[in-house]
């Protein structure tokens, strides 16, 4: 073989190292915390994970903000973020491009799925969308499960305190200060569900109207969700689905349809126009945006329960 063709992979191979390095560069810097590394799947989970991680850990977000998290492709930087990280947090089954990807590390993996009661995914009319649409990644399938967990504060407290508990094993320590960091947060967590508790308990109607069923979990506060498209938020509703919110409009007083940030608005504006109600933004804190970029968690979550109040006239 001759000396030019031996020297192509060599080249390859370092334009490929140069572009992974410049890559998980853009993912995280080391020179914050003390190299520890954890890599979360999408906003929520990145967030439980800073909360509880402190200052110590360096944080990476896999979804990017302004990213819709269910069409997440990882690249190659990002892959390998992943398998050198020290802890994974992730939600089997909302992400497959991260489920895959995670199955090559040596990390500890921390399961949101496995650590929090998810509830059934809800049988309604909208669950033929999947089925038309295909199982897997494609039709955003989430088997028999709602994903969105992070929706109720008391679980996303429970999550806090299985990070708390890996990151301890990872780093015993230090695993006083996890606990500590999780405990602090669940208070707060509880707090944010009194106020949703009080602030929705006494409401002219319940009756709500959202363009995907991400928000189930907010139903134990006394509220019933009713979707214009299923689990998946690009799902198309049907002509029998319009025909039976409209009805439900008319005869509840629905005065708003709520749309969400990261996916189009069109469907909750046009059913809204149809009606002639008001749209208002309710958000399923899947990921920030260019509007949420200065929010948090807790602060989007208070921006809801304001939504809710005022959507359904509750005292």
């Amino acid at each position: 073989m001759s000396p030019a063709i031996r020297s192509l992979p060599v080249t390859a191979g370092l334009l490929a190292a140069t572009v992974l390095l410049a890559g998980c560069a853009a993912l995280g810097d080391d020179s914050s915390g003390n190299g520890r590394r954890a890599v979360a799947s999408f906003y929520p989970l990145a967030w439980v994970t800073e909360q509880v991680a402190g200052d110590g850990w360096t944080v990476d977000n896999l979804t990017q903000p302004g990213q819709e998290p269910h069409d997440l492709d990882l690249s190659i930087a990002q892959t390998a973020a992943l398998e050198q990280a020290d802890l994974v947090v992730l939600e089997e089954g909302f992400q497959p491009a991260v489920d895959a990807a995670a199955e090559t590390t040596d990390a500890d993996v921390v399961d949101a799925a496995a650590v929090v009661d998810l509830l059934p995914a809800s049988e309604d009319a909208h669950d033929h969308e999947h089925a038309d649409e295909g199982e897997g990644e494609e039709g955003h399938d989430h088997g028999d499960v709602d994903p969105h967990f992070w929706l109720d504060p008391l679980l996303v407290a429970d999550l806090a305190d299985a990070v708390a508990d890996q990151l301890g094993e990872v780093d015993p320590d230090n695993a006083r200060a996890y606990a500590d960091n999780a405990a602090g947060l669940r208070a707060e967590l509880e707090t944010l569900d009194e106020e949703y508790v009080a602030g929705l308990a006494s409401c002219e109607r319940t009756t709500t109207v959202v363009s995907h069923q991400a928000f189930g979990y907010l139903a134990r506060y006394g509220l019933d969700f009713e979707p214009i498209a299923g689990l998946s938020p690009d799902a198309e509703p049907t002509a029998a689905d319009l025909a039976h919110l409209q009805e439900l409009i008319t005869e509840d007083g629905v005065t708003t349809v709520f749309s969400e940030r990261l996916v189009s608005p069109k469907l909750a504006e046009t059913l809204a126009d149809d009606m002639g109600v008001t749209t208002a933004v309710l958000d399923p804190i899947e990921g920030l945006s260019d509007d949420t970029s200065g929010e948090d968690y807790l602060s989007l979550m208070r921006e809801n329960l304001t939504e809710l109040q005022q959507a359904n006239g509750c005292a």
